[in-house]
């Protein structure tokens, strides 16, 4: 049998996150002066990444948020006001070690919580940041919030052993990928995968059925892969929200992924976990 390719980036366990610990605040205290204690670089709008791969550390200056223990190393980040986007960030995660990358995405979108999350919903007043940065209280009516995570569906199609694809506006010029939508209030993830196939490609689908996840730190979304059967191969497109899309054969892919000049179409990088799925559909 084939092995299949690795996990999703951004996946893992990552680091203790010492939950008993975010609520002691003198241990908390104590963790930020231990000689061990380093706190996360950043730079351009993302953690920092050295020529090694691995995120870069310094003395701890700001311990706003404890991000958990490294062994019985204590980490830390300052909460940050600037961020990149994706796009831009991809520079750095292109160089990241995998075994870097799920406490990059936490620090990420932690820390983008906090600069988007400050007021309370409730009564608007100022909040306070928390159990170690994992939660702000407002000191007007009591009321605690946590950083939140958006489910997203992202979504191979298949029918007679091709796959669909899509593009964006926003792509460089001739990637493709999987199709994709955040999971709508009162919906399964088989509904949002049939609703955003159908909505966005036109097509019906049926045996839907979980593939992999991982977290996107762009700002905190949980990437949900899946793979369905579609009934028919004609397309009508949503001009709104696709550029193009088509059915590509397994040869196709395998080219695409392999990259080169006369690759059919640039496929997504490494950290998107649509270049997984599609990795795991070819392998399989």
């Amino acid at each position: 049998m084939t092995d299949l390719p690795p996990d999703p980036f951004f996946s893992g366990p990552g680091i203790d996150r010492a939950d008993l610990l975010r609520a002691d605040e003198a241990s908390r205290q104590a963790l930020a002066l231990a000689p061990g204690a380093r706190e996360l670089v950043w730079r351009d709008g993302v953690p920092s990444v050295g020529e090694d791969g691995r995120l870069e550390w310094r003395p701890v200056e700001a311990p706003d948020l404890f991000l958990g223990l490294d062994g019985e190393a204590p980490r830390f980040s300052a909460l940050q006001e600037e961020f990149a986007d994706a796009w831009a960030a991809f520079g750095q995660m292109a160089v990241l070690d995998p075994a870097d990358a799920p406490l990059f995405a936490a620090a990420l979108s932690l820390t983008r919580w906090h600069a988007r999350h400050r007021f309370c919903a409730n009564s608007g007043h100022l909040s306070e940041v928390v159990r170690g940065g994992w939660s702000r209280r407002c000191p007007e009516c009591g009321a605690e919030h946590f950083p939140r995570v958006d489910p997203v569906v992202i979504m191979l199609a298949e029918h007679q052993g091709k796959l669909l694809l899509g593009r964006q506006p926003h792509y460089p010029p001739g990637r493709y990928s999987a199709l994709a939508g955040f999971v709508e209030v009162g919906e399964n993830l088989e509904a949002a995968v049939a609703r955003e196939l159908l909505e966005e490609a036109g097509i019906r689908v049926r045996n839907v059925r979980y593939l992999a996840s991982q977290p996107w730190p762009f700002p905190s979304s949980l990437m949900v892969g899946c793979h369905a059967e579609a009934e028919d191969s004609a397309l009508t497109i949503d001009t709104t929200e696709l550029e193009a899309a088509r059915w590509f054969t397994r040869d196709e892919i395998a080219a695409g992924l392999k990259g080169g000049e006369d690759a059919p179409f640039q496929a997504p990088p490494r950290a998107a976990i649509a270049r997984t799925l599609l990795e795991r559909w070819l392998a399989a």
